[in-house]
């Protein structure tokens, strides 16, 4: 714990919630639990069912550390709650930024073991495991130097016997983000809504020379989440597949941007083609591909307002 204690830097933690009370308050109660934290910034992406209220209530109370608590007028997707969040904390002057979403929850000692590494990195996070399968983890890994993913923490402590994997993150799940970094490459592109806008981060970050890990002695534990990671080309390659058709529009219009982007056309075309060998073979779905396609197009427009026509949607 003396790592914590003798940390001077003001830690605030970010959480971006929508319609999820329940697990909103688990979160909140374990964070007031964690040693070295000023405060909580929540945002409520204009949720419906209570989260405002409760709040009101939690902000008010002398429990620290204090609930700052900030409801939008909309639900602009977990990039417009990570990018108000994350304005609001250096506001409120944050040094170091623990950005989070109401579904994780992070072991008692998770930011304790990310500040050991305080002070070598910019922009650092813990493993995302499975809840019900502490084994497995809920956001695949491509380790460095390798094709592969690996899905599994025995792989990660192989790969990783220093307990640190350089150069790789999964935001926004538990990870620290200095305010040196934010004020370098600004905040997190909020037309994105979901998926993919926490990957532009990290592309801009690396962009920048921001220096990125995994530490994967810290964890936070995480529902499952699908078929992130799904086998395709005889096992050659993986492709995230969600059967939410809003998070897979923004899927594919943010992932083609970032694609083109920060790493160029050819690696772009190539998730064309992914796309298009997945939904015609691996799991043929040819309404499935025509929303990808719809998505690419809106990206390469700059076009980030289609995703709207599917919010109430699962």
């Amino acid at each position: 714990m003396a790592v914590i204690e003798d940390d001077a830097r003001r830690i605030i933690a970010v959480v971006v919630t929508f319609n999820r009370l329940g697990l909103l308050q688990r979160l909140v109660k374990t964070l007031r639990e964690v040693p070295g934290l000023a405060e909580i910034v929540v945002v409520d992406n204009a949720s419906t069912d209570g989260t405002g209220e409760w709040l009101d209530t939690a902000s008010a109370g002398a429990d620290q550390p204090w609930v700052v608590a900030r409801t939008l007028d909309r639900n602009r997707g977990g990039a417009g709650g990570f990018h108000e969040g994350l304005r609001l904390a250096l506001e409120r002057g944050a040094d170091l930024a623990w950005l989070m979403d109401d579904d994780g929850l992070p072991d008692p000692d998770c930011l304790e073991r990310l500040l050991t590494h305080s002070g070598d990195y910019d922009f650092w996070g813990p493993v995302v495991v499975d809840e019900d399968d502490q084994d497995r983890l809920v956001f695949p890994i491509r380790l460095p130097g390798r094709a592969a993913v690996v899905h599994q923490m025995a792989e990660v402590r192989a790969a990783a016997p220093d307990g640190v994997i350089p150069g790789v993150v999964i935001p926004f799940n538990g990870v620290l983000v200095t305010r040196e970094l934010v004020e370098r490459i600004g905040l997190v592109r909020e037309e994105y809504f979901i998926w993919g806008d926490d990957h532009e981060y990290r592309l801009r970050a690396e962009q920048a020379g921001a220096r990125i890990a995994t530490v994967t002695g810290a964890r936070v534990l995480h529902p499952a989440v699908g078929d992130l990671g799904t086998p395709m080309m005889f096992g050659r390659t993986t492709y995230n597949h969600t059967p939410s058709d809003l998070k897979h529009y923004c899927m594919s219009r943010n992932n083609l941007v970032n694609l083109r982007d920060y790493r160029g056309w050819p690696h772009a075309l190539a998730f064309v083609a992914k796309t298009l060998w997945f939904y015609s073979f691996t799991r043929r779905d040819p309404a499935r591909l025509r929303l990808s396609l719809a998505g690419m197009r809106a990206g390469l427009r700059g076009d980030f307002t289609g995703h709207q026509r599917f919010l109430g949607a699962p």
